[in-house]
């Protein structure tokens, strides 16, 4: 019987597979009207640019994973804020501020403790990092309206050796 339950218990852990193990979600702030979004890439994000009306809300954001840049979320809006990551750095955390029906203020933070501020610090504060130590951003997810990003949720997780960016050629 002991066997069974051992064998059982080891394939169920198997299915789960790596990329499970340190997963968080940081519960998004905002609204629950618009249009949904999540953020699409393959391996560590690289790079993030962010738009914002003239000192008001955030528009629209787009992120990099390795070369590749995902789907613009929302609106581009006047000039892009832009960090491009190091190779290795990761982002370890965002926080910002946001009100009843947009998001006014997007901060990402580095694991080399650079960070891109965006925005206006308008009302109600939130801060988000992932549970697990290596854990880094994955992806974004949240909604948006034709003016700009009404709510938003941070994904985390570790990046794997045969998940993360490669500059190698062999």
């Amino acid at each position: 019987m002991f066997s069974v339950l051992f064998f059982a218990v080891l394939f169920v852990s198997c299915l789960a597979g790596p990329g499970m193990v340190n997963y968080s979600y940081s519960v998004a702030v905002g609204t629950g009207a618009g249009t949904s979004f999540s953020t699409v890439g393959q391996g560590r994000i690289t790079a993030v640019r962010v738009w914002e009306a003239n000192n008001a809300y955030i528009t629209g954001f787009q992120l990099r994973y390795g070369y590749i840049w995902s789907a613009r979320v929302g609106r581009e809006l006047g000039p892009a804020n832009e960090i491009e990551l190091f190779e290795g750095e990761k982002i370890i955390q965002i926080s910002g501020k946001y009100h009843s029906n947009y998001i006014y203020q997007l901060r990402f933070v580095t694991s080399l403790g650079r960070s891109l501020t965006v925005g206006q610090p308008i009302t109600t504060s939130f801060n988000f990092y992932p549970k697990h130590q290596d854990s880094e951003l994955r992806l974004l997810s949240g909604r948006f309206n034709s003016a700009g990003i009404v709510s938003l949720g941070a994904h985390w997780g570790s990046i794997y050796i045969d998940q993360g960016n490669s500059t190698d050629s062999s």
